[in-house]
């Protein structure tokens, strides 16, 4: 196994707790370099690795094959731009880009360049969404009607990253948390046909929108999508009815959490859920009731690097391609226009 050579272009929480730890693990990367504009912080966890002072250094290392553009949002479309152009693969952090337009622009300059370019959506890899994934695909629950996928939180104070609270183009909790609830639903039902969305900002001291409710149109399904930052007693994280039955799980995924206490990814338990968070499934089966917890599978982000190592070394497809943050903008332009607008779009 060669590995990819790697470099992330900053080392605040999303490289030192999303990115680094993987790439320091797995065989099939190697943590080379990261762009530190003034601290040099990466160094004292990963001793050997290269740090940067501009972003066009990093660019002019030819052994340098990927790149992790996980910068703030607004600068997603500039540096995959440069990155792309300067030959490397490139891995971008949600959301993809600000605009549909921006999106295209991108997947289609990684197709000129035959460079792979994927997109960090690391909830496809959570534990509860497995989980539900796979009660989908059990088929006990009848012909689904109904979903909801909440992701919320309580945080009164601002986000520290002043990047996050001042409006600009990709800014606010739709394309930030919203991102990831929009892929979820994209994996498990596909493109739906039309969106209506309500987006408000409920926290006074806030600029940017903190919360939503979107709501997806399908032929004979509803998929609603929701996030505040004033829910101090969240409830279930998803909840799924069908004609045969409900599944309720809440979202307890660990990985975040242990990461965020320095934690490597590298035991066999990692991703392990405790069984006090199983999911709820009431069905019916051969004509009982089905009332019972349902074991949750484990996590494991490394699935997404392990993806993006296929595509670039053998020419997989794209574990989150291009095409699919094409959709995840799509549907968010379309609930913002809806917002202001009050009316359902078509897609």
């Amino acid at each position: 196994m060669k590995p990819i050579r790697t470099a992330i272009c900053s080392f605040g929480m999303s490289g030192k707790v999303f990115h680094a730890p993987f790439l320091h693990v797995l065989p099939g990367f190697e943590l080379y370099a990261v762009w530190e504009r003034s601290k040099q912080l990466a160094a004292a966890s990963y001793p050997y690795i290269r740090s940067v002072s501009t972003y066009e250094e990093l660019l002019a290392d030819d052994t340098i094959e990927l790149v992790v553009v996980n910068t703030p949002n607004y600068t997603h479309f500039e540096y995959t731009k440069m990155a792309l152009e300067a030959g490397k693969h490139v891995l971008v952090e949600k959301p993809f880009t600000a605009t549909e337009g921006e999106a295209q622009t991108l997947a289609a300059l990684a197709a000129e360049k035959g460079k792979v370019l994927a997109l960090y959506h690391n909830r496809r890899w959570d534990s509860d969404f497995k989980t539900v994934q796979q009660v989908l695909q059990q088929g006990v629950l009848g012909d689904v009607v109904e979903v909801s996928i909440h992701f919320d939180r309580y945080k009164v104070e601002l986000s520290p990253k002043q990047h996050k609270e001042v409006p600009q183009p990709g800014t606010g909790v739709l394309y930030d948390l919203g991102s990831h609830l929009i892929d979820q639903a994209l994996v498990l039902f596909g493109m739906p046909q039309r969106v209506f969305a309500d987006i408000r900002t409920v926290r006074p001291i806030s600029k940017v929108d903190d919360y939503f409710e979107v709501l997806l149109y399908y032929p004979t399904l509803r998929v609603r999508l929701h996030s505040s930052y004033l829910v101090r007693e969240a409830g279930a994280g998803f909840i799924l009815h069908g004609s045969k039955g409900s599944f309720l799980k809440s979202r307890t995924d660990v990985q975040e959490t242990a990461l965020t206490e320095g934690q490597l990814p590298n035991r066999e338990d990692w991703g392990t859920e405790p069984q006090s968070e199983r999911g709820l499934l009431h069905t019916e089966r051969d004509g009982v009731v089905v009332r019972k917890t349902v074991e949750t599978l484990q996590g494991n982000y490394a699935g997404l690097y392990e993806g993006v190592w296929q595509a670039i070394r053998n020419g997989a497809p794209v574990p989150v391609s291009a095409e699919d943050g094409i959709a995840i903008i799509r549907i968010i332009e379309a609930a913002h226009r809806s917002n202001r607008e009050g009316r359902v779009v078509d897609l």
